[in-house]
């Protein structure tokens, strides 16, 4: 009899076969994220899940689940799981890192490229008739943006996507400058980025991208006393997790001319609706998908299925984020 694995959304179809192979695999097929209570019922016959980060995977979910042996999370970061309640009860973890590492990066330039030149701004413009209306083909001063060639670059987080905007960031010839919880030697050598503490990176960078895990230490990190830090020319991205910028705060820098302007691909909390900040035009947003590529996810699902797999013969998973959950409990389904 094979083990039962709940998807708890639709992921691609390459994933999808290779699980089916192994396992009775259930999704939840709804676009809107599986209902709390829906969870809690399903979990009960389930040995293995496949999450997203919109479901909070912790001890009520744990307790629900007698079967379950491994959750394996369809997004590199995992601050939705209890990791540590998981390794106590022998339930491993696993991730995707690496295969979304490209997507995030270029996503965080697209969006760097769009407030940076107000491309939304001017695409409404187009669109809308107001262009035509107004009678004027060019004007010396016409939606005037931010120079990004040659400029400095600040990045909050120097892991797998931090150091692969930096390296984009090359190309457009800027100074690179960093700031993580270690010093990245190697990488320093490798692309002749600079190291800062915090502070001083949001004082000295004309762009300032968010690339960090959300950590207590993480949240709120970017508050009102560091966006006061930056200059008023610069312009904030965040592609990490909404929570580790204050929002509020935010849009008081916004729209008080603390800093140029921002660009979003997460929120405090998501879906998202904040009127006062989603008014404003000097912000760009996008509905969480830096890794919104085809073969991104198609990458992920693949991932999601190997560590599966591998876990059901037996073996230590490949992307294991719980390392000390092999003590606990050997792999497999019938330990």
């Amino acid at each position: 009899m094979k083990p039962k694995v709940l998807i708890t959304r639709e992921i691609p179809e390459n994933g999808l076969e290779l699980l089916r192979k192994h396992f009775e695999v259930e999704i939840w097929e709804d676009e809107h994220e599986i209902p709390r209570e829906v969870l809690l019922e399903k979990i009960r016959e389930v040995d293995a899940l496949v999450t997203m980060l919109s479901e909070r995977i912790d001890e009520e979910v744990f307790d629900a689940a007698p079967r379950l042996r491994i959750v394996a999370n369809y997004a590199v970061g995992y601050d939705n799981i209890d990791v540590k309640e998981a390794t106590k009860r022998g339930i491993y973890v696993t991730n995707t890192p690496d295969v979304l590492t490209n997507a995030t990066a270029d996503f965080a330039w697209t969006l760097l490229l769009a407030t940076a030149r107000r491309l939304v701004e001017a695409d409404k413009f187009v669109r809308s008739g107001e262009w035509e209306e107004k009678g004027v083909a060019w004007h010396p001063l016409m939606f005037l943006g931010h120079d990004v060639y040659g400029k400095t670059i600040g990045i909050v987080g120097f892991g797998r996507i931090g150091r692969t905007i930096a390296r984009r960031a090359k190309g457009f010839g800027m100074r690179i400058l960093y700031t993580a919880r270690s010093r990245k030697s190697e990488a320093e050598k490798e692309l002749g980025v600079e190291f800062r503490p915090l502070e001083e990176l949001l004082g000295e960078s004309d762009f300032v991208v968010l690339a960090v895990p959300l950590t207590r230490e993480t949240y709120h990190m970017i508050n009102e006393e560091r966006l006061k830090l930056m200059k008023p020319t610069a312009i904030l991205v965040n592609i990490a997790r909404g929570k580790v910028v204050d929002t509020e705060v935010l849009v008081k820098a916004l729209k008080e001319g603390w800093i140029a302007a921002a660009g979003l691909d997460v929120f405090e909390e998501e879906p998202y609706y904040h009127e006062e900040l989603f008014k404003l035009k000097n912000v760009v947003l996008a509905p969480h998908i830096g890794s919104a590529t085809y073969g991104a996810r198609e990458c992920m699902a693949e991932l999601v299925a190997r560590n599966l797999i591998a876990f059901k013969n037996g073996e230590v998973p490949p992307t294991l984020v719980n390392g000390e959950v092999v003590k606990v409990r050997k792999p497999g389904f019938r330990q």
